[in-house]
């Protein structure tokens, strides 16, 4: 049993879970201050003001004991779209991008994914492993509890099924939760420029099966967007992933209005990711369904790029979620304080709408709304614990400043 009293803010308190928080909804964050937190196990067991607290230290025979005074307790971020699983790094395209080069143009002349692609070929999976556990350390640092992983840095069958392997490994050795997506159409490879249907039925018809039979993946993805994936070669893929059981997600809009969102939604996709360019028939789109807008503005930052339009989206109902992208080509950094200060300061969001969007809504784009992404009973203890801070609103405004001071994942401090 742990005990952690005298919470100067205990942060994103449910008496009954909800599954998102959408629209106006998301400025209110709920809160208990002079508080405390009970977990048994790896559950929250209970939480309230301190007033209240009524524990008979003889029912709790190893009950530990944490005073939080002066600090906030958070739930744990959920991270809902990473590819921290890749070899190497590709800062010499960094370099590239401050000569002047875009995204489209390094795709072109072999960098980008097909670089990561090249580099992951000739790690093995152990090595791979190892490169991927440190930056698992280093998000859980951070304060991340959950984690989507996607694959793509492979684009043949040998080496998707490799990352998703480590994925796998990965999910058994760390106490994060951890989710996996397919991700073989991230980049067409080069052995099939010219001859994409090629690429497109090697994905169906020869990866597909061996990741169902391995169970390897929880989700399947596709980049729809210009230059990579059409909307039909999109909904080709998801419906055959759909037979196997995996549920979309997207990588949309990104680079131009791609008609990724609306077959996003067409396909059933849990969420819809990236949305630089979302005008208002996306909206409408999105409004209809119960796919989530999830927004990487680490990607932006990193490459020059638009934001998107976040404070139009919010104000037009839809819910948010947001999601540090981690990757070594577009967003090398998984930390979601940051993301959480790049959501304040460049998509105009609230701090209470950036809390809501990277605990409860990024909870449901990775199917855990009932698990994570608050302090409620019954839900997993994921929480962190921060140093002596002012307000919540302090979080994203000392944007480079180390705040996380003790992390709990599954109820055991790490």
């Amino acid at each position: 049993m742990l005990l952690i009293k005298n919470i100067k803010k205990l942060v994103q308190v449910e008496e009954k879970p909800r599954t998102w928080i959408a629209g106006k909804d998301m400025a209110q964050l709920n809160c208990i201050d002079n508080a405390f937190l009970l977990i048994a196990d790896d559950k929250i067991a209970d939480f309230g003001e301190n007033k209240d607290l009524n524990i008979e230290t003889a029912d709790y025979n190893s009950l530990t004991t944490i005073d939080a005074s002066g600090r906030m307790v958070f739930p744990s971020f959920c991270d809902s779209h990473t590819h921290l699983v890749y070899a190497g790094s590709r800062e010499i395209e960094y370099i590239d991008k401050i000569r002047g080069l875009s995204y489209a143009e390094i795709a072109k002349r072999g960098g980008g994914i097909l670089n990561s692609a090249k580099l992951l070929h000739n790690t093995d999976e152990d090595d791979l492993l190892e490169q991927s556990l440190k930056r698992i350390e280093e998000i859980a640092g951070y304060g991340t509890g959950a984690v989507e992983i996607k694959s793509g840095y492979g684009l043949s069958t040998e080496d998707e099924i490799k990352i998703l392997r480590v994925v796998k490994r990965l999910n058994k050795m760390t106490p994060l939760t951890i989710k996996s997506t397919f991700l073989g159409a991230h980049a067409v490879p080069e052995k099939y420029i010219g001859e994409r249907k090629k690429y497109v039925d090697l994905i169906i018809n020869e990866m597909l099966p061996i990741i169902a039979d391995e169970k390897l993946a929880d989700f399947i993805d596709v980049f729809c967007d210009n230059g990579f994936f059409t909307v039909e070669e999109t909904k080709k893929i998801l419906i055959a992933g759909a037979k196997y059981g995996l549920q979309a997600k997207i990588h949309a809009n990104e680079l131009a209005a791609s008609g990724g969102i609306q077959v996003g939604v067409e396909c059933g996709a849990l969420s819809v990711d990236h949305l630089e360019y979302t005008g208002d028939d996306e909206i409408k789109c999105l409004l209809d369904s119960k796919t989530m807008p999830t927004l990487l503005p680490g990607a932006a930052f990193f490459l020059g790029m638009n934001y998107p339009p976040a404070r139009k989206m919010i104000d037009s109902g839809l819910p948010v979620a947001l999601a540090s992208d981690y990757n070594p080509g577009s967003s090398p950094s998984g930390d979601m304080k940051f993301v959480l200060s790049l959501a304040c300061i460049k998509l105009k969001m609230l701090p209470e709408e950036a809390i809501n969007a990277m605990t409860i809504n990024s909870a449901y784009a990775m199917n855990l709304s009932q698990t994570h992404g608050s302090i409620a009973r019954g839900k997993i203890a994921n929480v962190f614990m921060t140093k002596p801070i002012t307000t919540y609103e302090f979080l994203p405004y000392a944007y480079t400043a180390k705040l996380v001071d003790t992390v709990i994942l599954n109820g055991k401090i790490i």
